[in-house]
């Protein structure tokens, strides 16, 4: 199954990556696809790359049906490139 999740940007690193927040679990991804984001802003991640910034509000409502439905963020993000 995939799963495209909201995370939280905290850290930018060199090129075009950032580290992210994913249910406590902290993975590197690609910002290739996404202009412009920065620490603090959220985005979709799907297989290791941004795919878009989601507006907070918007994340927290999402992760929250998550949380709803049973699905378990960390084991997700640990499976996640």
């Amino acid at each position: 199954m995939c799963l495209a999740i909201p995370a939280r940007i905290v850290e930018l690193l060199d090129g075009e990556r950032c580290r992210v927040d994913l249910g406590g679990v902290r993975k590197e991804i690609s910002l290739a696809l996404v202009d412009g984001a920065a620490p603090g802003d959220y985005v979709i991640v799907h297989v290791g790359y941004a795919l878009t910034r989601l507006d907070p509000e918007e994340a927290e409502r999402t992760l929250a049906l998550f949380a709803e439905a049973g699905i378990d963020l960390v084991a997700a993000a640990e499976g996640a490139a």
